[in-house]
C-alpha cells in the first residue's frame, strides 16, 4: 500500500455524498480515522451509518467527495479495490456465513482464495482466531448448529483472518437475542484492547462508553455531531443529539 505517515489518517472521508434514486442518503459528511482509533457511530434508523460505513469499503460507491482508506483511494480502480479490501473486515447484522461449509472452513476460504495462504497455515489461523473469540470447540460444526452469538464470533473470527488493519462493524449484535449480545460485545472490546482501528455503528451505547474513543452521531445523512464519549453523552452541543440520547438511554 502506499506509505503514509503516522499523523495520517488510516481513514479519511472528505465531503462524501451518496444518492439512491432521488434519496440523498449522505450529504457532504467528512470524518477521519487514525490508525488504532475506536469510532462508535449512532443516530436514528436511515440516518446513513450503514451507507457511510458501506462506502468504506465500497459495497457502496459513493457519488461525489473522496474516501482514502490507507493511502489508497476508492475509486472503480479494481486494483485498489481488492488492495483496501484485504486490510478491512467487515461483520455486518447478518452473519452471512456458508451454511455447508464447517466453521473452519468458513475460515479458511478467505485466506486460501485470497491471500494464497497454504491450508495447514489458515487451519492453525482460524483455529488460533476461534480462540481468541472464545469458540474453538465449534471448528467442525456448521453454521446452523450454532447459536447466533457464536455465529457472529464466528464472522468476526472470519474476519480477522485476513489479518485486517480496520475492522468495521455494521450493527454486529441487532439480530441477536438479548443474552447473546453479551457475548459479541466482549469479543468487540477485547479487540479494542487489543488496539485494533474499529468503526462501530451500534445503538449499544454502554459499549460504546466502553470503548469509543470518539462518538460520531449522524441524522439525515449528516454528520451532526463528534466528541469524546465523556462530552457526548454528559453535555451533547446539538438537540437533535441531546433528543436522540434522551430517547435510547430511557430504555
Amino acid at each position: 500500500m502506499a506509505e503514509r505517515s503516522a499523523s495520517e489518517p488510516i481513514i479519511q472521508i472528505d465531503r462524501v455524498s451518496k444518492w439512491f434514486g432521488e434519496f440523498q442518503a449522505l450529504r457532504e459528511i467528512s470524518l477521519s480515522v487514525n490508525l488504532g482509533q475506536r469510532i462508535v457511530v449512532c443516530g436514528p434508523s436511515g440516518s446513513g451509518k450503514s451507507t457511510m460505513i458501506r462506502c468504506i469499503n465500497r459495497l457502496e460507491a459513493h457519488d461525489a467527495g473522496r474516501i482514502v482508506v490507507d493511502g489508497v483511494e476508492l475509486t472503480d480502480d479494481m486494483k485498489n479495490l481488492l488492495e483496501v479490501r484485504r486490510n478491512i473486515g467487515m461483520v455486518f447484522q447478518q452473519f452471512n456465513l456458508f451454511p455447508h461449509l464447517t466453521v473452519l472452513d468458513n475460515l479458511t476460504l478467505s485466506p486460501v482464495r485470497a491471500r494464497k495462504m497454504a491450508r495447514a497455515e489458515a487451519e492453525a489461523l482460524a483455529l488460533h482466531y476461534l480462540e481468541r473469540v472464545h469458540i474453538p470447540e465449534q471448528a467442525a460444526k456448521y453454521p446452523s448448529q450454532l447459536s447466533g452469538g457464536q455465529q457472529q464470533r464466528v464472522a468476526i473470527a472470519r474476519s480477522l483472518c485476513m489479518q485486517p488493519k480496520i475492522m468495521l462493524f455494521d450493527e454486529p449484535t441487532s439480530a441477536l437475542d438479548p443474552e447473546m449480545i453479551k457475548e459479541v460485545l466482549d469479543v468487540m472490546i477485547e479487540l479494542a484492547e487489543d488496539g485494533m482501528t474499529m468503526l462501530v455503528v451500534t445503538h449499544e451505547m454502554g459499549f460504546a462508553r466502553t470503548v469509543a474513543d470518539m462518538m460520531v452521531f449522524m441524522d439525515e445523512g449528516e454528520i451532526v455531531e463528534a466528541a469524546r464519549p465523556d462530552i457526548f453523552f454528559a453535555d451533547p452541543a446539538n438537540d437533535r443529539t441531546k433528543l436522540f440520547l434522551g430517547q435510547i438511554l430511557s430504555h
